[in-house]
């Protein structure tokens, strides 16, 4: 089989972060380089032709899956004017859906990494990705009345506690509860 030109080898580097950033988001870092290359549509072995280790494919995912999270976080705000309450408004429904909770694929990074994350060494290069990317998230929630850590906490444990007691009543609840907390005494759109 013939080398494949290096548009083609970066196209698949893209493809390979891009899986496996929804793929740890959806089940964690630790599936298997074999099961990731092989739902990216690319063999076992092109894996050590594009990444040092399965480590430096974590730091990279993670990097991508935050990159996401910023984009999407800009793209709200272009979408409400530069209003940025609007924007945390419309931040805060989508973050509480239902929608949100089934597609962890798809969805937050600080909700869906924190365990994998926890258990990585503490110098780690996904860690730091991380803990960078909790600070701005927080800083984008942060609001005149309301810190954002705490927003982003409310946030963080309502998901997390809704897709753990997902298929229960309980999940809705918790999404319900923790939407209502931090709208409360708001104007909502």
């Amino acid at each position: 089989m013939g080398r494949v030109s290096q548009a083609q080898a970066e196209e698949n580097r893209r493809r390979v972060v891009d899986t496996a950033s929804r793929l740890f988001r959806e089940q964690g870092t630790q599936v298997s380089v074999a099961d990731l290359m092989k739902a990216a549509g690319l063999t076992h072995g092109a894996f050590y032709k594009q990444f040092a280790s399965k480590e430096a494919l974590v730091d990279e995912a993670t990097a991508h899956a935050f990159a996401e999270l910023t984009q999407r976080h800009s793209a709200g705000l272009e979408r409400h004017d530069g209003q940025r309450e609007a924007a945390q408004q419309a931040l805060v429904d989508t973050y509480l859906s239902v929608e949100h909770r089934d597609d962890p694929a798809h969805g937050c990074p600080v909700a869906a990494l924190a365990t994998d994350i926890a258990r990585e060494g503490g110098g780690s290069e996904a860690r730091r990705v991380y803990a960078e990317g909790v600070a701005d998230f927080a800083d984008f929630l942060a609001s005149d009345d309301q810190d954002g850590i705490v927003r982003l906490c409310t946030l963080f444990g309502a998901l997390v506690l809704s897709r753990a007691t997902n298929g229960t009543p309980l999940s809705g609840e918790i999404l319900a509860a923790a939407h209502a907390a931090l709208t409360e005494g708001r104007a909502t759109t």
